[in-house]
């Protein structure tokens, strides 16, 4: 089957690609999963829209990424989040919750998948994850979450 991917799929390719993969892979997984859609002459067109998205949202070069880190790292991420009357937090922080604290507070656009965290954060307090900006440029942001 042939597909056009939206977003990256490890061992498979990036947003914008077109691909052909067996049927209950697309079926199962890309198409469910809204990582791909059927490819058409239609399709096509939507090509250019996700390969724009993703070099506006691309960092080009190692040196742009190192800057980016610099900033990152020396960046104070403070993300609030809704407690109860004993200090537990409703929910969790998720990936999209610290793509929008690094966008306030730094200005800078990072693609959430980009995210890597080591379990979920749960907890009030000083947390840490990693960003990946460039395939050899990693960032660790330390997160505080407070109480709203």
């Amino acid at each position: 089957m042939k597909l056009i991917l939206t977003r990256a799929v490890d061992g498979l390719g990036t947003a914008g690609d077109v691909v052909t993969v067996k049927d209950g892979y697309a079926r199962n997984f890309l198409l469910p999963g809204n990582k791909a859609i059927a490819w058409s002459q239609g399709g096509e067109k939507q090509i250019d829209s996700i390969r724009r998205a993703r070099s506006a949202r691309e960092i080009q070069s190692q040196d742009h990424a190192k800057e980016i880190k610099a900033k990152l790292e020396a960046a104070e991420i403070t993300i609030k989040v809704k407690v109860g009357a004993t200090g537990s937090m409703f929910g969790s922080v998720t990936d999209k919750d610290i793509v929008a604290a690094i966008k306030s507070s730094t200005s800078v656009d990072i693609d959430r998948h980009d995210i890597k965290l080591a379990g979920h954060i749960k907890k009030l307090g000083k947390h840490s994850a990693k960003v990946s900006l460039h395939s050899a440029v990693v960032a660790t942001i330390a997160i505080n979450v407070v109480a709203a």
